[in-house]
């Protein structure tokens, strides 16, 4: 056993749970912090052994993920966080082994952060963009940064797209993880409408250099360049070879484009409004 808490975060996830947490059995406790599902969320991660934490958010910070750093009994100070359509893989383990054992033996490691692989449409995509997380931290030394962002309309109870922070340096872990997306396209589209209701708030609001630091290098990198849509497309689709992917890796490419298209529509359309406030 690694001397790891695993902390899944579920609302409904009925259908991934059970992955979920049987592909951390190296663990030495499991939690599941959960947000009042109504489906068999919580009596299939009892039966797994799980140890189930009820969440309801009361509208304001600390949201969940800070939350269950904070308030989750774990043993550890190392903790894995993962949604439940977060799936560790065979390898994940040694390198997680690795970190901790460099850090006790007084390396400076305050967290480690993750390449992931992704499953969509149900394909494992081998190319295109890589989706990294800081989902290894040690809860002490690590903090999800307060953005002012409650009062956009469709803002949700999980942090945005941002990493914990820490003081201290942050390992990179080459691969170990796999996102598996199993909801339709439907669902994607309006999951990643919300997302990018949120992205266009912290732009026109002042907030992107204040959370510039809690990006990725990629995400930072990313923030400054022009035409987003048509960048990333290239990016994920002929520079990073998605089309290697075929038609999964074309409408996997599309559609984080169209999301990136609607960030930089929504940031034009609050300026605008902006400004014709100010002119009356």
């Amino acid at each position: 056993m690694l001397p790891i808490s695993v902390i899944i975060l579920t609302k409904n996830e009925e259908a991934a749970i059970r992955d979920c947490i049987a592909a951390v059995p190296w663990a030495a406790e499991v939690f599941v912090v959960d947000s009042s599902s109504t489906d068999k969320t919580a009596q299939i991660a009892r039966q797994m052994g799980a140890t189930m934490v009820s969440f309801s958010w009361n509208g304001e910070y600390p949201k969940k993920k800070q939350w269950a750093l904070d308030n989750v009994p774990a043993k550890h100070d190392w903790v894995l966080l993962l949604d439940a359509d977060e799936v560790a893989q065979p390898e994940l383990p040694r390198h997680l082994a690795e970190v901790i054992d460099e850090t006790s033996g007084g390396g400076p490691y305050g967290a480690a952060d993750i390449e992931f692989d992704y499953e969509w449409q149900g394909r494992l995509l081998k190319h295109g963009h890589r989706v990294v997380k800081r989902s290894l931290v040690q809860r002490t030394r690590c903090r999800f940064p307060v953005v002012d962002d409650l009062s956009v309309a469709s803002m949700w109870e999980v942090e945005g797209h941002y990493q914990p922070q820490t003081h201290l340096p942050v390992r990179r872990i080459p691969a170990g993880i796999i996102h598996r997306d199993p909801d339709p396209a439907s669902q994607w589209f309006s999951r990643h409408n919300r997302y990018s209701d949120w992205e266009a708030h912290v732009v026109t609001s002042g907030q992107r250099a204040e959370i510039a630091g809690a990006r990725s290098r990629g995400g930072r990198l990313f923030a400054r360049v022009p035409f987003k849509a048509v960048a990333f497309f290239l990016y994920s689709f002929v520079v990073q070879r998605g089309f290697l992917d075929g038609r999964a890796g074309f409408d996997y490419a599309l559609a984080q484009s169209f999301y990136y298209w609607q960030i930089e529509l929504k940031i034009r359309e609050i300026q605008r409004t902006a400004e014709g406030i100010e002119r009356q």
